[in-house]
């Protein structure tokens, strides 16, 4: 009966997992976080670790408090949260515990029809880097390892697809790579490698398998999700190679999010929720995260 029990409880668990997909992304974000730190050598800066995840945790459990929320949503946060570990840069603690403010304050406080509009951590990314002087994004901190490119993709697809926005990814890709191939390959006659080599940044990676596809800022019906998507590509890549701006897609995606409500006033389609009661990504239920 012992064995029959613990066998139960772990099925039950794994249930659990398998049921939000948050789970699946506060995993592989944390594995990307240890996989700079130990394998790339970057500087394990714990303190601002803390700082940010405190922020962004404290600032979720006291807005959930007061507007009798569940607690459930903590785990956003902690996406957000290991977002902002693996992108920001910054020597003061201050600098990071506003960033985390700053991500979680704004899905409460700047929502239109019961939906946050910029995605947490791409909106702080953007408030700490402009307003304090004091903040930076690392684009050449991954590397351009094959394996890394390898290691991001199969996460990601994880993720992705349990969530339902590959589509958001691959539209994203298919702009910038797609300007970026005509540019580099076909008008400038470089190399293949040079192509590659510029694609298989981590930055970037991370950006649209984990940023872009947020569930809860891009269009809800899929055909809008495609065709903005597409733009974010245009735009980000029109920052890169016209104002030199090489963290061009964080600041695409902050541009392009004040039209996801009139995407979703154009075509209609079902809202994404975290909560869920099933498995598949058809049975989410609509709730305020």
């Amino acid at each position: 009966m012992g064995i029959k029990n613990i066998t139960l409880e772990v099925q039950q668990f794994g249930q659990y997992l398998l049921k939000d997909a948050r789970h699946f992304q506060i995993f592989y974000l944390s594995l990307f976080l240890i996989y700079g730190v130990h394998f790339l050598n970057w500087d394990a800066e714990i303190n601002r670790y803390i700082a940010i995840t405190a922020a962004c945790v404290g600032t979720q459990i006291g807005f959930s408090l007061y507007h009798k929320k569940s607690l459930s949503s903590i785990k956003s946060a902690l996406i957000s949260a290991l977002g902002l570990c693996l992108l920001l840069k910054t020597n003061a603690l201050w600098v990071g515990a506003l960033a985390g403010f700053v991500a979680i304050a704004s899905k409460f406080l700047i929502r239109y029809k019961g939906k946050h509009v910029f995605n947490p951590a791409n909106l702080a990314l953007i408030v700490c880097v402009s307003l304090t002087g004091e903040a930076w994004v690392s684009i050449g901190q991954w590397g351009t390892n094959t394996v890394q490119v390898y290691f991001f993709l199969a996460a990601a697809l994880l993720v992705l697809l349990k969530v339902g926005r590959i589509d958001t990814s691959l539209g994203f890709l298919l702009a910038f790579a797609g300007l970026e191939f005509i540019r580099s390959v076909l008008y400038l006659e470089w190399e293949m490698d040079n192509f590659m080599h510029y694609l298989s940044n981590g930055t970037l990676l991370l950006f649209a398998f984990f940023m872009i596809t947020d569930p809860i800022t891009t269009p809800n019906h899929p055909r809008a999700r495609i065709l903005w998507s597409l733009l974010v590509g245009v735009v980000a890549f029109i920052l890169t190679r016209w104002l030199q701006l090489y963290s061009a897609p964080i600041w695409a995606l902050i541009v392009m999010s004040p039209l996801t409500p009139v995407f979703d006033k154009i075509w209609s389609g079902e809202r994404f929720s975290w909560s869920v009661e099933k498995t598949t990504p058809n049975s989410l239920k609509i709730s305020k995260s």
